[in-house]
């Protein structure tokens, strides 16, 4: 054996993938990437990625599982969450007694929630106040156009769907900053205390209402509002809504072959898992995608991964089919499917270049992640982390390792930990992002498709 067979059968050279891909390929991805574009322009919230997910799975045939429901190979039922996170599943030919395939995502993203006393008018300019979701640079979102999604649920129990600063002809939302010429202060201050949480104030309008008092723009925005959407100022004690970036996923670069978006993370990952649910046919194992809210946040909640909405929906499908659940998670795998952060040669000093994840080697494939010490970590056994490289290789799914920056430089998590807490093996794996939890995020057309074909390969392992 030559030094090059020797290199070649020993060493491990990763190829980019565009090197590897068929044009029959490249034009099957940038048609899933048409499709995903178009999700992320509809769903900038988890209520409206929600929404899509349960329009689109009843277009194919899902429908909603009910306590008692007889289920057999080949069906395909689904659980809405309060309309906040969302478990589809398609049953498999063996009983769940021998274990599920699942994918788990999350629909949160970083973003500015409106506080419940909100609206206030100072100095004759109306504003919201807010509170940011996720952990934000806060700097990057001042001077940029904004946009209000959410709900009022007013008293009477009517739920009032809200969308502001989206349509090209509506107007848009902003928060300001200081002019650099008087910014010698605050151009001393650290990163994270240019911009403080309250600082984060969200232009509403400037144009008072005829009359007397100290309130008449403030009021002539409430009265905008109540014509609009019906609802008083009491209604915002009762509203979700959110300020996320406005505008539609673009694509990057002359040649196309990056997207740019608020949300990648963790929705290109989400879409991901949903599509490849969508096109298998029966499977061996039951297959199973979980679209979870709150991780961002911990994972808490009624609509986060830690609350025992699986075990509900996960029961239901056992008793149908006498099976215990806890045997079924036992015999079960996970791919916890969330982002990774793509090298960035501008930021290369925070990263360990032999292990970070690159734009364009295909889906990242993370041990563990945590902080530091591997604090907050699932930390997948050898075992797993094999059966993912065997499942991937003999899909032919482009592949590649991923660990989150240098061990100091800091951290983060997933919902891995969580499902790995109800005895199921999991593993993570998602999309490398460049200027992950930013305004606009930029990933990979390669790398989207490449964890939408992980995916499959996962669900009909």
């Amino acid at each position: 054996m030559n030094i090059e067979e020797l290199r070649t059968s020993l060493l491990n050279t990763n190829k980019n993938g565009y090197t590897r891909i068929t044009a029959e390929q490249k034009a099957e991805m940038n048609t899933y990437c048409k499709g995903y574009m178009a999700f992320m322009d509809a769903a900038k919230t988890e209520r409206e990625a929600t929404t899509w997910a349960v329009q689109a799975a009843e277009a194919r045939g899902f429908v909603a599982l009910k306590p008692g429901m007889d289920v057999k190979p080949g069906d395909k039922v689904y659980l809405n969450n309060r309309d906040k996170s969302i478990i589809l599943a398609v049953v498999g030919k063996q009983p769940l007694s021998a274990g599920a395939n699942i994918c788990a995502a999350h629909v949160d993203s970083p973003r500015m929630d409106i506080k419940p006393n909100p609206l206030y008018e100072t100095d004759e300019i109306a504003y919201l106040k807010t509170h940011y979701y996720g952990g934000i640079k806060k700097y990057q979102w001042v001077t940029i156009p904004l946009a209000l999604h959410g709900v009022f649920c007013r008293k009477d129990g009517t739920v009032v769907t809200v969308n502001i600063g989206e349509d090209e002809n509506d107007p848009v939302l902003y928060v300001t900053d200081l002019l650099p010429h008087l910014a010698a202060d605050q151009m001393q201050k650290t990163g994270g205390q240019i911009i403080s949480g309250e600082m984060l104030n969200i232009v509403m309008g400037t144009e008072p209402l005829e009359g007397e008092g100290s309130d008449l723009v403030k009021l002539h925005i409430m009265k905008l509002l109540n014509e609009k959407y019906g609802v008083i100022e009491q209604d915002f004690l009762s509203a979700e809504l959110c300020i996320v970036p406005a505008g539609k996923c673009r694509e990057i670069g002359l040649d196309r072959s990056l997207i740019g978006a608020y949300g990648h993370d963790d929705r290109v990952c989400a879409y991901a898992e949903m599509e490849a649910l969508f096109n298998i046919d029966v499977p061996e194992k039951t297959a199973v995608c979980v679209l979870a809210d709150k991780e961002e946040i911990g994972s808490v909640g009624i609509s986060g991964m830690q609350s025992e909405v699986f075990e509900y929906f996960m029961g239901m499908l056992c008793d149908a089919q006498g099976v215990n659940m806890y045997h079924c998670f036992q015999n079960s795998f996970c791919l916890s499917a969330d982002v990774s952060n793509a090298h960035d040669p501008s930021f290369a000093e925070t990263e360990d270049r032999r292990n970070n994840s690159q734009l364009n080697y295909g889906v990242a494939i993370c041990k563990y992640t945590g902080s530091r010490g591997k604090g907050g970590a699932s930390d997948a056994s050898a075992e797993a982390m094999g059966h993912v490289r065997k499942t991937l290789d003999d899909a032919g799914v482009i592949w590649q390792i991923a660990t989150l920056g240098k061990v100091d430089q800091g951290g983060g998590g997933t919902v891995a930990a969580y499902m790995a807490n109800r005895n199921i093996v999991t593993v993570d794996a998602g999309v490398p992002v460049i200027a992950m939890h930013a305004p606009i995020e930029v990933v990979s057309k390669l790398d989207c498709y490449e964890t939408y074909l992980a995916c499959k390969a996962i669900y009909l392992a």
